[in-house]
């Protein structure tokens, strides 16, 4: 018997086709037109069930009246006109025990549903009371998020829209209490799939700075804690992230936002990225590193607007205990408390400290860094934005400027998150212009998982402090690996097939131009040059072969210490990678047992062999 949705899949695809020179545009109004046709299509096949279960009950000599208090609901990308050309229905039947019996309602929807599956489409369902419906959004907050969107689509608006109503009003009144709730949901989110703006094949949509970020900051718009960012930067970014997500899915003919390695040469060419002039393997590289290039511009700014939204709600809260606290007489001023010079603590975020004149600062930026670093705290987004003013300097550093510095890179787990905020107003590549040669690039390699300016960050951050033989480095040789390991991929620009030696020549400009002594320098050189020798002699020599063994130790000048900043940077290095799901799941990216016992015993031999 046929339906209303019969053929619905197909038309989504037809209407979601490219211009004929391969690209695809005017993404909003296609996703409006998606909408529309699937809002007409469900009217209608509400309309059969309703009509289907009338000739059921009158075949049985019931006499059946239609039901007041029960409709369709749209939530999810259909309830936000976002639907994608093979996105999933996220639907619901809501409806009021009190009107309509539990049979009616489950005849209903199983009219609904089955000609929706027998479509081919993918449908997320649900049958639920104003009361259920109220219970999952109070106890699962990433539900709560997506059900703020409760669109009416057919049937009893009335029972639909009191039980959107009442799901916002409860949101508005729970989320002072929820924030934290709600943040940790975001960092927990973050830790498993990670960084939009650094990931080879990001998931657009579960990424930090993804489309479900800019879900969470609509979310906080309509707690009324926090006012919708104004810029339009940020909204064109949605747009065309939702752009880049629709592609995927006409390459893929599924409902997904993982843009794997194999679609990414098409969904760049889709986006309009791929230069017709050039040879294709030409025209293939440089559209995906134009893509990668987009990618991390929307996903910093919606990352962005997501905290600084978040900050804001939180700030509202904080005040509107204060304010409280003023009509019981007991008003106070806000507390600064003095982290480094210039940088302060308030209200769990480091700011610039009252009078700080950013222009007139020197190292302002480091300071405000190394002072969230080593307190665990975040830059406010107020003060990462003031810190475009600071006149950062990519030359002639003084000795506050090189310690800060070394502290930054030596603060462990903290440094992506900081790194990444830096990055968003641009300071390491004004630190070094030659960072902007392989920023948002994407690696060559299978085995990485995060772009090249990435992963030297990560790479930075898994430096131990004592080597592997449990001695601490003394402050000039951990000086040269953290430096090491933050340029010991600066070389990987198109072209080059040699980039340790590529990077080698780089950081001597850049160390040079920063004033560190020679002698750190020499070390950090050779580690960057060197940096991929004892994976290389551990994975294609024998510890066992002389001869392998002695050139190995000659990389190093035969110095023990030099070869134990090189065990600690490959093993650094090689942690970082992590491509495949394996070691996503394991969490061991790249530094497995096997690695880890033939560089172990290739290192072992050689340390032998050092005076």
């Amino acid at each position: 018997m046929a339906s209303a949705v019969d053929g619905l899949k197909d038309s989504l695809l037809a209407m979601s086709g490219l211009d004929a020179d391969g690209v695809y545009r005017e993404g909003p109004t296609k996703r409006e037109q998606r909408s529309q046709l699937v809002f007409t299509a469900l009217r209608r096949l509400w309309n059969e069930a309703i009509e289907q279960t009338a000739a059921t009950a009158a075949e049985h000599g019931e006499n059946w009246e239609q039901p007041h208090g029960i409709g369709l609901a749209a939530v999810g990308s259909l309830a936000r006109h976002q639907l994608g050309p093979c996105s999933d229905l996220d639907l619901v039947v809501m409806y009021d025990p009190h009107e309509v019996d539990e049979s009616t309602v489950t005849t209903i929807a199983n009219h609904l549903w089955y000609p929706l599956w027998d479509s081919g489409l993918d449908l997320d369902h649900s049958v639920r009371t104003r009361q259920q419906c109220e219970a999952v959004t109070d106890s699962d907050l990433p539900a709560a998020m997506g059900w703020l969107d409760v669109l009416p689509v057919a049937g009893d608006v009335q029972v639909v829209q009191e039980t959107a109503e009442s799901i916002l009003q409860r949101w508005r009144k729970a989320a002072t209490k929820r924030l934290s709730e709600l943040e940790q949901s975001a960092d927990e989110r973050a830790e498993r799939f990670s960084n939009l703006a650094y990931l080879n094949q990001p998931d657009v949509k579960q990424a930090r700075g993804g489309l479900r970020d800019s879900v969470l900051v609509s979310g906080l718009v309509a707690s009324w804690l926090a006012d919708r960012p104004h810029e339009d930067e940020y909204r064109e970014c949605v747009e065309n992230l939702l752009d880049v997500r629709d592609c995927i899915q006409l390459v893929s003919h599924h409902d997904t936002d993982l843009l794997l390695g194999d679609f990414q040469p098409r969904v760049a060419a889709m986006m309009g990225l791929a230069d017709p002039t050039l040879e294709p393997d030409a025209r293939e590289a440089q559209s995906i590193e134009m893509l990668q290039t987009r990618l991390a511009h929307f996903g910093r700014h919606i990352a962005f607007a997501l905290d600084s939204t978040m900050s804001h709600a939180k700030h509202t809260v904080t005040h509107s205990h204060k304010r409280f606290a003023f009509f019981q007489g007991k008003r106070s001023k806000p507390k600064f408390t003095i982290l480094l010079p210039d940088a302060a603590e308030l209200e769990g975020e480091v700011v610039l400290a009252p009078g700080v004149k950013p222009a007139e600062s020197r190292n302002l930026e480091l300071r405000v860094a190394v002072a969230a670093a080593e307190n665990g705290l975040q830059i406010g987004p107020s003060t990462l934005l003031q810190l475009r003013q600071c006149p950062v300097s990519a030359r002639d550093w003084d000795d506050e400027a090189r310690g800060l510095f070394l502290r930054l890179l030596g603060s462990g787990e903290r440094l992506p998150d900081l790194w990444e905020s830096l990055d968003y107003v641009g300071i390491p590549g004004a630190w070094m212009p030659e960072w902007l040669g392989v920023r948002n690039r994407p690696s060559a390699s299978a085995i990485h998982r995060y772009t090249i300016d990435r992963h030297m960050v990560e790479t930075t951050s898994r430096i131990p402090a004592a080597s592997p033989q449990g001695q601490e480095y003394d402050e000039e040789h951990r000086s040269a690996l953290l430096l090491a390991a933050i340029l010991h991929d600066i070389g990987k620009r198109p072209g080059v097939t040699d980039h340790a030696a590529e990077g080698e020549r780089h950081a001597a400009a850049v160390l040079e131009r920063w004033g560190y002594a020679e002698n750190v320098r020499r070390m950090a050189l050779v580690l960057i040059r060197e940096h991929l020798t004892l994976s290389r002699y551990a994975m294609k020599r024998s510890p066992d072969d002389e001869a392998a063994v002695s050139e190995l130790a000659e990389a190093v000048g035969r110095d023990p210490l030099m070869l134990d900043m090189l065990f600690d940077l490959t093993r650094a290095d090689s942690s970082s990678l992590g491509a495949t799901s394996g070691e996503l799941i394991s969490k061991r990216q790249g530094w497995s047992e096997w690695r880890a016992a033939l560089v172990g015993a290739m290192y072992n031999a050689a340390r032998a062999r050092c005076r």
